[in-house]
C-alpha cells in the first residue's frame, strides 16, 4: 500500500470531501488532528496544520507545513467528462479546465484546503 500525506486546515472537511466525492473510506478518524483514508491500494493521511503529530510541526528553521502547492495524487477515471460534470454539480473547485495530452486527459480538483487531486483518463 502506498501512502500520501496532505496537510489540511480542517480534517473533518477533508474527510467529507474525499469520502463523499472521490470514493475513499475512513480507516482512522482521529479528527480534529488526523485521519487516514483508503481507496484501493492508496492510503491518504490527513494532518491538521499545527497538529500534535510530527507531520504538521514547524521545521527547525521555522517553516510551517501548509496545504496547497502543486504536488498531487492522481486518480484514474473511466469517463472524465462525466466526473467533471458530477463534481461541478456538487460545487467543487477546479484549478483549470480539462487538458488533453499524449497520455490522456486530466483536470486538477482542489480539496477544501487547496491540495490537488488530478483526475486522469488515459488515452485510448
Amino acid at each position: 500500500m502506498a501512502s500520501v500525506r496532505y496537510i489540511v486546515d480542517d480534517v473533518a472537511a477533508a474527510m467529507a470531501f474525499y469520502t463523499e466525492h472521490l470514493g475513499f473510506d475512513v480507516a482512522i478518524d482521529a479528527a480534529p488532528g488526523f485521519a487516514a483514508l483508503t481507496r484501493g491500494p492508496l492510503r491518504l493521511l490527513l494532518n491538521r496544520v499545527g497538529g500534535v503529530g510530527g507531520a504538521a510541526q514547524a521545521m527547525p528553521d521555522g517553516q510551517v507545513p501548509a496545504p496547497g502547492g502543486w504536488n498531487r495524487i492522481q486518480l484514474s477515471v473511466t469517463d472524465l467528462t462525466a466526473e467533471v460534470a458530477r463534481l461541478h454539480t456538487a460545487g467543487l473547485r477546479f484549478r483549470n479546465e480539462v487538458v488533453v495530452g499524449i497520455g490522456g486527459s486530466q483536470i486538477l480538483l482542489e480539496d477544501p484546503a487547496g491540495n490537488l487531486v488530478e483526475l486522469f483518463q488515459p488515452a485510448g
